[in-house]
């Protein structure tokens, strides 16, 4: 293990809100356990207001008190780009860790990332999301260019995003680390206790969708599963618990169509850190019908409560999902997805796929994306 070091967060954090900054904190306290220096520089304005699809940008949750945290960078202004990208190259930091995960953010996090090199001292690694975004626009892959070109080296949390990435560079030094548990939102408690916390039906069965909507997440099928007569005639319910970063109405179409308020929960508001442990408690399986993905962080979120999971056999989802062992692998399909659930009740798989969880969780240590780290650090030329 290298001695204390000077280590910069460049991403996502308070007093921004979601899985971005989730993620960022969690990884500045892995570094700050081992005793380094670690400072997080985030954004003062991350997306213009036109261009995010969401109520708000900001938590309402109070500040971290254990962490460094400047709320300095604008990605739309390029003399701040250069403003701050030669303040951290004069703190000459050991090493700079910049997430990745839109190509809209290139032309900000690249010149940063450019500015902190010219010190010939500083590594910059990218953890990268997605290379190749979900939701394409002309322009994508220039933009990914730019941003591969600007950093030392890779870390993705997929083997998708990892082929993709090659599709980019071949030289530079690359790795893939699946997304660490985000054991960050509490501890578990007990499924009976968290039901009452959020006015549930103690003899209902609750199927969890979490996370921000979009149309990539497969909800539409998920909805439409609902409607399978298999599906209906058990004593289930689906929470969704999330705020809809896409056009709302086409899913209550489906939700009218098919006659499923009675069958649902809606929360379509961002979820706060302090009640992701109800949601997740509350539920019997999580159901993430994705019809394209990279990885989920949502995933990790549930095995850390040790919840199985019924997921569709796209992207980097099924590579930590392992099929028939701690849930349900399925083409992304309505129908397909009603069987799965039905089969996991039917066959009472919850308690056998709990055990497999509390197993299988245990690889997803953030000790191991440190380790990561180091590695792609020291293959960097």
């Amino acid at each position: 293990m290298p001695g204390k070091r000077k280590i910069i967060i460049i991403g996502s954090a308070y007093p921004l809100r979601g899985g971005l900054t989730a993620y960022n904190e969690r990884l500045a306290r892995a570094y700050m356990q081992r005793g380094d220096d670690v400072t997080i520089y985030t954004f003062s304005l991350q997306y213009p207001g036109f261009l995010f699809p969401g109520k708000t940008q900001y938590s309402t949750d109070p500040a971290p008190a254990d962490m460094n945290i400047k709320v300095k960078i604008n990605s739309i202004n390029p003399l701040n780009w250069f403003s701050v990208g030669r303040e951290i190259k004069r703190m000459n930091p050991d090493l700079v860790i910049i997430k990745f995960w839109i190509p809209f953010m290139a032309p900000c996090l690249g010149t940063i990332a450019k500015i902190i090199r010219r010190n010939r001292f500083t590594k910059v690694v990218s953890i990268i999301d997605n290379i190749i975004p979900h939701e394409k626009r002309p322009g994508d892959r220039l933009l990914g260019n730019y941003w591969v070109k600007s950093v030392d080296g890779f870390i993705t949390m997929s083997n998708t995003v990892l082929d993709d990435l090659a599709t980019f560079d071949k030289r530079k030094p690359k790795l893939f680390c699946a997304h660490p548990l985000y054991d960050n939102f509490g501890a578990i408690i007990d499924k009976t206790t968290a039901k009452k916390q959020l006015n549930l039906d103690n003899n209902t069965n609750y199927l969890l969708f979490f996370g921000f909507i979009r149309d990539y997440k497969g909800l539409d099928l998920l909805l439409e599963a609902m409607n399978f007569q298999v599906l209906k005639e058990l004593p289930v319910k689906l929470i969704v618990a999330g705020e809809f970063y896409t056009d709302s109405k086409p899913y209550f179409e489906i939700i009218e169509k098919y006659n499923l308020r009675d069958r649902l929960i809606m929360v379509n508001d961002f979820i706060p850190d302090s009640d992701v442990a109800k949601y997740f408690c509350a539920c019997d399986v999580v159901v993430q019908p994705y019809k394209n993905a990279t990885q989920s962080g949502v995933s990790q979120i549930a095995y850390h409560f040790n919840k199985p999971i019924i997921t569709t056999k796209v992207g980097g989802l099924a590579e930590v999902i392992p099929d028939k062992v701690v849930g349900y692998v399925v083409q992304p399909k309505a129908e397909e997805i009603s069987n799965a659930i039905v089969k996991f009740f039917n066959l009472n798989k919850e308690d056998e796929f709990v055990k497999n969880v509390q197993t299988e969780k245990a690889k997803y240590s953030w000790e191991k994306l440190l380790e990561s780290i180091e590695q792609v650090i020291s293959s960097i030329k």
